[in-house]
This record gives structure tokens, C-alpha cells and sequence, in this order.
């Protein structure tokens, strides 16, 4: 008797006395069910779309079967679905699910001009890589790269995304600003190797409010820091106060971005900072009684002791006045553990503890979205030969971050996953099986009946279709 089965099935052992055969031929089956919910979150927050308007378009458009929203769609769906390559979408674009939330009308392709087309209703992978090495000056000639990004427009799109998510105007805003590193592995460039990180790398700038990403800036590692920060305070601050005239801006730091030209631009334009000060030997002498009542208190108590002090300092050459400055003086089972923070705020309105654990210690929390960013939206996918090609790549992934972070905020308020990072949010709730079925009139998505997360999609697909809301 004939087996039914190809070399192309899998064999696995099975229960029993049975087999388990296995192949990839279930037809149209998508891993992917919940960019359902993207797609509402897109629908709601218009973020692809504003995103589309900063691109010029020079292709010849009664040749265009892939509009630039539908491009950029495709490429930031599925980064937030997981599929950091280009590579993956030559297989992706045969998903009529992610082809009708790109909006695709006929999602199977079927009506594709060239024959070697259909049943692939989305672009290749070299279509879509064709966007991000696009360059302004030949992209109206070149033959192929023709659809350019105007990087400028995506920092307002950034900007215009965080002041539509409020409802009513803040009464402040905090702005975190931080830099991290970008391995790099070939010969990009603007490659650069950093001393303190130990490899070559970029440096981008990030500047957060919350969960809302406002800067994601690529920059060489061969650089400060904080280089940029003033740029980037005097675009953000004037739009922020034309929209909202009264909010209180709030600048916070680590000690890398305490420097004269941040703290001077903030006391002269009216916005309060917070930085950590790198301590030296005149800030530990000047806690060095604190520092040994911590130090007593540890050892009668054996628990972590800690101090706050008050000081008017001012450096010896770099700053051009004196400044208030806290410090800390901690004693911790490994020892002593001075810090230090200097700020613009007076002590009748924020006294030294809660300046430190409250304020700037709440900083921390920008490293997590930073990590959502670079791990989990693949920030560090900066292989490009170009550093506009990388920017373009990392602008990607900001879009795709912005997308996911709006699906938390507004779609998942209430539920379990109200403060879930993007990953968890990708496992639980956009990685569900479906069989899809279309239609001359509807698709049809069979969701796994046994999703565990049943309950919060649907929560979710009802907060996205609710009425306004001040989420922010």
C-alpha cells in the first residue's frame, strides 16, 4: 500500500503507535492574527499614515501597485510582529491577512499585473529595500530607488503623534534624554570604536516622555554623549509650547548630559532640569559626615542606610554659576556609595529625597523603552553601508515602536497587559493562529479557539474603537 506522504513532510513520534506527520501545506494559514489589532491601533492613532506624508513619491504612479502607505505598512507591521529582515516578507507577502491590514483589496494577489505576481499581494523584500537606500539628490532619476524619506518630517511626526495622544493639555512634561550604543559588526559608516562600551558602534540619541519616543537620533560613536541635546531642546520646546502654552517642560539626565550649554539653554528658556552629577573628591568631602552616619547605621542595623544632603557647588572651570545639588550618602553592604544630581528646582518646591528617589530616580524607566526599542523592535538593525540608510532603518523601528506603544496605551488600558513591554504584548497577543478565507465580499479569520488571551483581544478591540479618550 502507497504511503501518503512527500519528501517534504516531517515525522515526528506521536502517542502511542501513531505518527505524527507534519507539512507546510495548510493553505492560508497565518501565525499572525493579532495584526488585527495593529491594524485598529493604526486606524485609531493614524500613525503609518502621517508617517507616509513625510516620503516623496517620483515613481511613474500608472505603474504603482504598491502605494508608499501600503510599503511602509507592510515594513512596519511586521517589525511589529517580529520579523526584523527584509528577507522574511518574501515569504510574508503571501499572507492575505497582513496584505488586508496593509489594505490591500484583493489580498490574495490574485489580480496582480504580472503573472508572475499573483497570489502575492504584498512587495518583495527588494521593493521594499528600495525605500530605505533611496537618496534625495538622484531619487527622481534613479530607475528603481525613487521613493525618498524627508528625515525632518519624521521628527514632527513624533512630535505631532505625543501631543494628539492627550485629550487636554498637560500641566508638565517630562523629557528624558539618554544615549546608548549600537554595535556594529561590518563597515557602516560613521563607524567608530567607543572606549567605554568596548566595540564599534553608533551612538543614537533617544529622548522619551513616558512611553512616547520623540527623538531617535543615529550619530558616530566618536562624540559626546549629550552632543545634540541643545538641537534637539530647540526644536521640541517651541512646538511643545505653541500647542501648550503653560505646561511646565521638565530636561532629565544622567550625569553624561550635565553640561553648561544644557543647563545654561534651560535656565534661559524657562525649563527646569534634573542631571546626575559624576561625583569627585571636593562632592564626597563635602558628604563625608553623612556619609560616615550611614556608614554606623549600616553597621548597627546591617541594612542599607542612606542620607540626603543639600549643597550650593559650583566647578572650577566649567560652569558659569553655582547650582543647587543633592547629594546622596548611601552605605551598602559593599560599602560606601556617594551620588550626586544637580537641578534647577528650588527646595520649597521639591526637597532632597524626593528629588532623588522620586524624580530623577524615575529616569530609570526610559532604559526599559529604550530596550523595547533596541531589542524588541531591532533598533540595532543598522547593517547598511550608509548612515542615512541606517537612519532610515532605525526611523522604521521607531514607527513600528510608537505603533505598539499605542496599542498599550489605548488599547490595553485596563487590562493585564496595561503596562506589558512590546514583546509581551507580540507573544500574547499577535501571535495567534487563524485560517483566513476570502471572499468576493469579506475575509473571514479563525482565531485559535484556544488563545489564553481571548478576553484582553477582545477588551482590546473595544477600547481601539471607543470613543476619545485621554490616554496619554
Amino acid at each position: 500500500m502507497a504511503t501518503e506522504c512527500t519528501g517534504r513532510d516531517l515525522l515526528f513520534q506521536g502517542p502511542g503507535r501513531r505518527t505524527v506527520r507534519a507539512a507546510f501545506d495548510g493553505g492560508d494559514i497565518t501565525s499572525d492574527g493579532g495584526v488585527l489589532l495593529l491594524q485598529e491601533a493604526e486606524e485609531r492613532a493614524k500613525i503609518i499614515e502621517q508617517f507616509a506624508h513625510c516620503f516623496d513619491d517620483h515613481r511613474d504612479p500608472t505603474r504603482v501597485e504598491h502605494t508608499v502607505r501600503d510599503l511602509l505598512a507592510q515594513r512596519v507591521y511586521g517589525i511589529a510582529l517580529g520579523y526584523e529582515d527584509l528577507n522574511d516578507h518574501d515569504e510574508l507577502r503571501f499572507d492575505p491577512l497582513l496584505a488586508t491590514a496593509v489594505g490591500k483589496t484583493d489580498p490574495k494577489g490574485l489580480k496582480r499585473a504580472r503573472a508572475r505576481d499573483r497570489g502575492a499581494s504584498l512587495a518583495t523584500s527588494s521593493t521594499l529595500n528600495r525605500v530605505e537606500l533611496s537618496r534625495p539628490d538622484d531619487a527622481a532619476s534613479h530607475r528603481y530607488k525613487r521613493v525618498v524619506l524627508r528625515e525632518e518630517f519624521v521628527d514632527q511626526v513624533l512630535l505631532d503623534v505625543f501631543v494628539q495622544s492627550f485629550g487636554e493639555p498637560p500641566e508638565e512634561v517630562v523629557l528624558d534624554f539618554d544615549a546608548t550604543d549600537d554595535p556594529l559588526h561590518g563597515k557602516q559608516e560613521g563607524r567608530f570604536f567607543h572606549g567605554y562600551y568596548g566595540h564599534y558602534c553608533y551612538l543614537p540619541l533617544y529622548v522619551f516622555c513616558g512611553d512616547h519616543l520623540l527623538v531617535a537620533r543615529l550619530r558616530p560613536s566618536d562624540i559626546d554623549g549629550s552632543a545634540g541635546t541643545v538641537d534637539e531642546l530647540e526644536r521640541i520646546v517651541p512646538a511643545l509650547r505653541e500647542q501648550w502654552p503653560d505646561v511646565r517642560i521638565v530636561v532629565r539626565g544622567d550625569s553624561g548630559f550635565c553640561r553648561e550649554p544644557i543647563m545654561a539653554w534651560c535656565e534661559n528658556h524657562r525649563v527646569d532640569y534634573v542631571f546626575g552629577l559624576a561625583r569627585n573628591s571636593r562632592l564626597v568631602k563635602r558628604v563625608s559626615k553623612a556619609l560616615a552616619r550611614a556608614k554606623r547605621k549600616h553597621a548597627a542595623t546591617g541594612r542599607a542606610a542612606r542620607y540626603f544632603e543639600e549643597l550650593r557647588y559650583r566647578t572650577q572651570k566649567s560652569w558659569s554659576r553655582e547650582r543647587r545639588v543633592v547629594g546622596k550618602a548611601e552605605h551598602l553592604d559593599k560599602g560606601s556609595n556617594p551620588r550626586f544630581v544637580v537641578t534647577s528646582f528650588t527646595r520649597s518646591r521639591i526637597g532632597p529625597k524626593k528629588l532623588y528617589e522620586d524624580v530623577y530616580c524615575a529616569r530609570g524607566d526610559m532604559e526599559n523603552r529604550i530596550k523595547e526599542q533596541q531589542l524588541f523592535c531591532f533598533a540595532d538593525r543598522t547593517s547598511a553601508q550608509t548612515m542615512r540608510a541606517n537612519q532610515v532603518r532605525l526611523y522604521f523601528s521607531s514607527i513600528a515602536y510608537t505603533l505598539l506603544a499605542a496599542l498599550r496605551r489605548i488599547g490595553l488600558r485596563g487590562t493585564d497587559l496595561a503596562r506589558a513591554q512590546c514583546n509581551t504584548i507580540r507573544t500574547k497577543l499577535l501571535k495567534i493562529g487563524a485560517i483566513v478565507r476570502v471572499s468576493v465580499r469579506k475575509v473571514w479569520v479563525s482565531l485559535s479557539r484556544a488563545c489564553p488571551y481571548a478576553d484582553i483581544f477582545r477588551a482590546a478591540v473595544a477600547n481601539l474603537r471607543g470613543p476619545p479618550h485621554p490616554v496619554a
